[in-house]
């Protein structure tokens, strides 16, 4: 691999197999411009987040309702997540075992599916407490940036269902290459989400 070649975040495949490694420019450039517009709708959400934070109308405050427990424990399991995902990927790019790979992804997928169980469960005891959406501004803000992620997760989940599909049809072709290379960039891209989430929203929420 020549010193100036471009190195593609997520999956280079350069030294092991250039062919895909070159067709993968444009689909990633293209998957690029996806996030940013997701990144947009996200710092929208933040920002009203942030606006409607002393709105609370008398009811539910973040103080009262945010656990820092619970949620520690949700971000190491998605943490845990993008290095198994990592090593999904390690071990597609050095033409690892294919049950190796689809170990990892499944690895992968029940750490994504933990972290909406959990949660949820942290929904559902806000509601409990009659901490719901239409309570108060900021829970309206609330709901609509933390459970955006959660449907993302729950999107890239399933998404990892179908590539441990493909993989399994088509084995690690050039094609199934590069659609693992825009699920990892989704799945790391979910991972920097939630850090933000975590620490504008929840650990700043705890002192309120």
């Amino acid at each position: 691999m020549s010193t100036g070649e471009v190195q593609h975040p997520g999956l280079n495949l350069g030294s092991t197999d250039a062919e895909t490694h070159e067709a993968a420019g444009g689909d990633v450039f293209g998957f690029w411009m996806f996030l940013m517009s997701d990144a947009v709708i996200f710092a929208l959400l933040f920002a009203t987040y942030g606006v409607m934070l002393p709105a609370t109308a008398g009811g539910p405050t973040p103080a009262s309702e945010y656990k820092i427990g619970p949620t520690f424990v949700e971000t190491l399991v998605l943490l845990t997540s993008s290095l198994t995902f990592g090593m999904a990927s390690v071990a597609m790019k050095h033409g690892g075992h294919l049950r190796q790979v689809l170990s990892w992804m499944g690895v992968t997928l029940a750490l994504g599916l933990l972290f909406l169980g959990l949660e949820l469960h942290d929904f559902a005891q806000m509601f409990a407490h009659g901490a719901y959406p239409t309570r108060s501004g900021y829970l309206s803000a609330f709901f609509g940036l933390v459970p955006l992620h959660g449907l993302h997760v729950l999107t890239g989940s399933l998404w990892i269902v179908v590539m441990m599909v493909q993989l399994c049809v088509f084995g690690a072709d050039s094609r199934v290459k590069i659609n693992v290379l825009r699920l990892g960039l989704f799945w790391h891209f979910l991972d920097v989400v939630w850090i933000a989430i975590f620490s504008t929203v929840y650990l700043p929420g705890l002192i309120r």
